[in-house]
């Protein structure tokens, strides 16, 4: 089914494998009452129409749809019934009972091309749900290829060091995760409207997908929650589309974890390779991606205790409780329930067990470990070489400490009914959760529910209805659920000694501490299920969108980098020939220009202005209507040097501590006490030598510190840490610390360009050469303060008439300044038109004033 958008979604990467076309599309859903869209009005991407919608829709994602499929091959048709068991399902629950839930993604079965059309007509009827169907060889490379035998170890901190350990990127795989995203795209734009309902990806499956919708619609509401583990950035750098995934995810407005420690990963990730720093946003985590912010949330996954409940009150449960009681009378049973791959941990917790029985002899006959094996997900190398430890571990175990009527280990590896497990919760004195990496994992939340139980299961296993409950868990310190069971023994899988010992701490534990441990866990389960878990992700994703049609947005980059930039609606591109016109036709006018980032790139090695900038503000200064200042945070001697064959131009150092009108004028300077520089300069001694890669500039009437060259993390922690230091030591000195782009500056109190570009106006006016143009350029914080000087100061009643204003900014980002240009080479060029516009220069017989701004950030 080929989505009208097609066309503009498959030039986003190149040389994809062929996708073969699919049925015709489905009409779109009607979202009023007797008004239906049928897609063909255009759609740009920037219009600010809303339309009317009276039923509020979620538009769940996912690679499965919650449903069961099967066919009577008697009559040839589908049977097609829920899936109570997923997830997505359940997480209605946290919406209002009006909401309209969408759910996109694959079936459980391969439909033929055929009846394709027809199927995907019956589920939106009769399920609201839409099928993507992907070719088969294509979702073999997508999800058993790439998901399964890339991301997912890559995603659990398995590299592929050798072949005999992961497989090694393979591009075809990637190209074919490519285009089962953007098959995904398409059915998405089927049913959405993007202009009123919220869109929620799950899972790693689909982490560009939002690059595809972003591009489509750039106001789309989208959210993304990754079930995973986030690796450090040492272990997610090595993957070779490294950017494009997290390009694409940040494409989204809100990027739900399960942990901080996964949230603290993606943050550290684009630090490093994206450059972008975070911060907190009144308790809430956000980046500023060109100019859009991406918020972070930290939510652990719940359980759906009623459904849970439901199965505790089944007769085929309390029979099940009976039988297993009578089987293992007299023994305390430890329970594990785990999938079977690699990083459950299966054979270090048998080793685990093992080294009990053997350092606690008393322990033999009494206790007994009960393991329960999920079919595995994957297949591969890494499953049987797991299989086959798990079978040997547990065959040795019985063999040495097993005896007629004691079977140390019991392996349950079989499809084991929902009751026959929920019994096993109910009568475990201790539930182990071992493994070596997982997302989550909602076993122990499981365990505690049905530890809880219900009346008809207390009867069942013959316990009094009063007595307290009572559970006790043993959790791997590296699973997703870990932070939130603070009553839970959590441990090292890989210290086995350790393992073993807490195992025996928790079945012998005394019952009252059990008991509040289990109504600690009991009461965090119940109150963070999983419908509190989507209402909070969704409440959190309507604030991160609410500003959508509050800017202006269009999109820029190609391919998987594709972006939307989003600024405030007056925020636009300074154009050479509209400042051009304007300059032509004023007689006095006032330049300031910062130096590093603005006429000099920020990371040019030479530092020095090149000859085509010497040129260019000769040029400028020879016009007598102009005063050119060049406004900076570099030292005055260094600026001497550089603008030495300027003779009238204006510099002013160090922020504007030290002021020269032209090149025969003296430095003027501000009068300041200067002996915090004595406090200062020790402290930053002390975070250079602890932090490799930084340095100290020291100037005249300032003390900076340069992290540029220090890890991005290391350095960005010391830098606050740095920040606070100094801020506590200069308390009652006359001196300010500020924080900028990779550097803390300490200096004089007042001192700022701001207060350089009220001097040189105020100066301009009492002289009655009052600016008709005034023209700012910076990139750094630092120029906010002279955007901000040069609007009130042009707003004066003072003056005759208001200038014209233009404040611009380097870089497409939020600022003060209400123009933007790309880049020192926009500026250069923004220069050289204005120098083209200059009259033939006249005697001179004013008093010039050139004004000059540098930010050295």
């Amino acid at each position: 089914m080929t989505s009208r958008s097609c066309v503009n979604l498959l030039d986003l990467a190149a040389s994809l494998p062929n996708i073969p076309e699919t049925p015709r599309s489905l009409p779109r859903v009607m979202t009023v009452s007797g008004i239906i869209s049928d897609g063909s009005a255009s759609n740009d991407g920037d219009t600010d129409s809303t339309s009317s919608i009276i039923r509020e829709r979620k538009i769940i994602v996912a690679n499965m749809l919650p449903l069961n499929a099967q066919k009577d091959y008697v009559t040839g048709k589908w049977c097609f019934s829920w899936d109570e068991d997923s997830l997505l399902l359940q997480l209605k629950d946290g919406f209002p009972p009006d909401t309209e839930v969408i759910y996109v993604g694959s079936l459980k079965v391969e439909i033929e091309p055929s009846e394709q059309d027809d199927i995907s007509q019956r589920l939106m009827d009769e399920f609201k749900c839409m099928p993507t169907f992907i070719p088969q060889d294509m979702y073999t490379k997508f999800y058993h290829g790439f998901c399964k035998q890339q991301l997912w170890p890559l995603f659990h901190y398995m590299l592929p060091m050798c072949p005999d350990h992961g497989d090694r990127f393979d591009r075809q795989l990637w190209q074919s995760y490519v285009s089962a995203n953007k098959i995904f795209a398409d059915r998405v734009m089927e049913v959405a409207n993007p202009e009123d309902d919220y869109i929620w990806i799950q899972d790693y499956h689909l982490m560009i997908l939002p690059t595809f919708l972003r591009k489509r619609y750039h106001r789309v509401k989208l959210g993304f929650f990754l079930h995973s583990p986030f690796p450090s950035s040492e272990i997610y750098r090595t993957l070779p589309v490294r950017s494009e995934i997290l390009k694409g995810l940040l494409n989204c407005d809100l990027i739900g974890f399960q942990t901080f420690d996964y949230a603290r990963h993606f943050l550290s990730c684009c630090s490093r390779m994206l450059g972008l720093d975070y911060e907190s946003k009144r308790g809430h985590i956000g980046l500023d991606y060109y100019g859009r912010s991406v918020f972070i949330k930290i939510l652990p996954i719940g359980i759906h205790i009623g459904r849970l409940e439901s199965v505790l009150n089944l007769q085929s449960t309390f029979e099940k409780v009976k039988e297993i009681l009578e089987k293992f009378q007299g023994k305390k049973i430890i329970l594990g329930v785990d999938d079977m791959d690699i990083f459950k941990g299966l054979s270090l917790k048998f080793l685990a067990f093992e080294h009990l029985l053997e350092v606690h002899p008393q322990a033999r006959g009494k206790l007994v470990l009960i393991q329960i094996i999920n079919p595995a997900r994957s297949s591969g190398k890494d499953v049987q070489e797991a299989i086959r430890e798990t079978y040997s571990a547990a065959k040795r175990i019985n063999e040495i400490y097993g005896f007629p009527g004691y079977e140390p280990v019991v392996l349950i590896d079989r499809h084991v009914a929902r009751y026959e497990k929920s019994a096993y919760y109910a009568i475990a004195d201790c539930c182990i959760v071992n493994a070596v990496r997982d997302g989550m994992n909602l076993v122990p939340y499981k365990y505690i529910v049905c530890r809880q139980g219900s009346p008809g299961l207390i009867q069942a296993m013959g316990v009094d209805k009063d007595s307290p409950r009572t559970s006790m868990l043993v959790v791997s310190e590296f699973i997703g659920c870990s932070p939130s069971l603070s009553g839970a023994i959590r441990v090292n899988p890989w210290d086995t000694e350790s393992v073993a010992e807490a195992m025996m701490v928790a079945v012998y534990m005394s019952d009252s501490e059990k008991q509040l441990r289990h109504e600690k866990h009991y009461r965090y389960v119940s109150s963070h299920n999983v419908g509190y878990w989507a209402r909070s992700f969704m409440q959190d994703l309507e604030r991160s969108s609410k500003d959508h049609y509050s800017k202006r947005c269009w999109g820029i980059g190609l391919g998987l980098s594709f972006r939307v930039i989003a600024l405030s609606p007056s925020f636009r591109k300074l154009s050479v020939d509209f400042i051009a016109s304007s300059y032509k036709r004023t007689s006095r006018r006032a330049i300031f220009l910062d130096y590093d980032g603005t006429i000099v790139p920020q990371n040019s090695i030479i530092k020095a202005p090149s000859p085509e900038v010497i040129k260019l503000l000769n040029s400028l200064c020879s016009d007598p209507k102009n005063t050119i200042f060049i406004v900076s945070g570099r030292d005055r001697t260094s600026l001497d040097e550089w603008f030495h064959p300027c003779e009238r131009l204006g510099l002013a150092a160090e922020h504007g501590y030290f002021i020269r009108w032209k090149k025969d004028s003296d430095w003027e300077s501000l009068t300041a006490d200067l002996d915090w520089k004595q406090i200062v300069e020790p402290v930053m001694k002390q975070y250079t030598e602890a932090t490799d890669g930084s340095c100290i500039e020291s100037k005249e009437t300032a003390l900076v510190w340069h992290f540029q060259d220090s890890d991005p993390d290391f350095g960005s922690c010391q830098s606050k840490e740095l920040l606070d230091h100094l801020e506590n030591v200069l308390a009652n000195e006359p001196a300010v610390v500020k924080r900028g782009q990779h550097i803390v500056e300490v200096k004089p109190q007042g001192v700022t360009k701001g207060s350089v570009a009220q001097k040189v106006l105020s100066t301009l006016m009492e002289s009655g050469s009052s600016p008709d143009f005034v023209m700012c350029i910076g990139d750094d914080r630092s120029d906010e303060d002279m955007f901000e000087s040069i609007s009130s100061i042009a707003s004066s009643p003072s003056l005759p008439s208001a200038p014209e204003i233009f404040a611009c900014t380097v870089g497409q980002k939020p600022s003060k300044a209400k123009y933007y240009l790309d880049d020192t080479t926009d500026v250069l060029r923004l220069l050289r038109g204005l120098s083209v516009a200059s009259t033939t220069p006249k005697p001179w017989n004013t008093t010039p004033f050139h004004v000059a701004f540098d930010g050295a950030f």
